[in-house]
């Protein structure tokens, strides 16, 4: 049974996914001359895509609260690559993910064609993606942190890192910008381990794919969007990101920390 579901989900969202990328590429190619930078119908196509997936895998998605219109950035406690689906399934924002995620077999052609900025640990590179961080921001892009740093194992909300921050007290962007933390929380399937949904230390991808696919009933996601804040009420970067770290933390229902 879990095989048969393997393959009946898998390749459905597969040539869904596929499709969805078709569609999204060939709105871009009109968008990109007439629009640049702004995207004013790419991101429903992904929000759309984003909400169907997440059907076709027989996940449950639910909301609290409301994603904010200002411009400015969110940021988010992170279990996973299954974060992509409901994050995105309800607001139009775009990843920051580090580097190597580009190069990932699916997930990383899907990261591209949607606007995800990649970010390198080299130090060199910090000025030229500071740079792309506030013409994004400028542009009205609300760009999604996950200041952790890394996944894990969904009932878990590690330390804020602050360092990202900073890009939002740089050349008078602290005046204009808001931030919204938002809280992801993973109801894992009845009867499986808590952290089923969660994607941390050694595991691949592969294995944890074909792991969620294959168990016959699912269990839910929900998205709590918190009051965005604008980034001047707070002193610095390390005030501002211990902030959300923890109305993040305090409002997972399921968090051992």
């Amino acid at each position: 049974m879990g095989w048969l579901l393997v393959a009946g989900r898998g390749t459905v969202l597969v040539v869904f996914l596929m499709l969805g990328l078709m569609v999204h590429s060939l709105i871009r190619l009109i968008e990109w001359p007439l629009c640049g930078q702004n995207r004013p119908v790419t991101p429903w196509v992904t929000r759309f895509v984003c909400r169907i997936a997440l059907r076709i895998m027989g996940i449950g998605y639910s909301t609290r609260g409301a994603p904010m219109s200002h411009k400015g950035a969110v940021v988010a406690n992170h279990a996973g690559w299954l974060d992509i689906f409901p994050l995105n399934a309800g607001q139009s924002i775009y990843f920051v993910s580090k580097a190597e995620v580009s190069s990932w077999p699916g997930i990383g052609l899907l990261a591209k064609a949607t606007g995800t900025v990649f970010i390198s640990r080299k130090g060199t590179e910090a000025k030229r993606q500071q740079e792309v961080f506030e013409t994004r921001l400028r542009a009205g892009h609300q760009l999604l942190f996950f200041p952790e740093g890394t996944s894990t194992d969904s009932l878990t909300v590690l330390p804020f890192k602050s360092t990202l921050f900073q890009a939002f007290y740089t050349h008078g962007l602290d005046r204009v910008l808001q931030i919204q933390p938002v809280t992801v929380v993973w109801h894992a399937p009845a009867g499986e381990d808590p952290r089923f949904y969660g994607w941390w230390g050694d595991m691949d991808f592969a294995t944890h794919l074909l792991r969620v696919l294959s168990v016959p009933r699912q269990g839910r996601v929900e998205v709590i969007w918190h009051p965005p804040v604008p980034v001047d009420a707070f002193p610095g970067r390390k005030e501002l990101a211990l902030y959300c770290e923890r109305v993040i933390r305090t409002a997972h229902p399921l968090a051992h920390n």
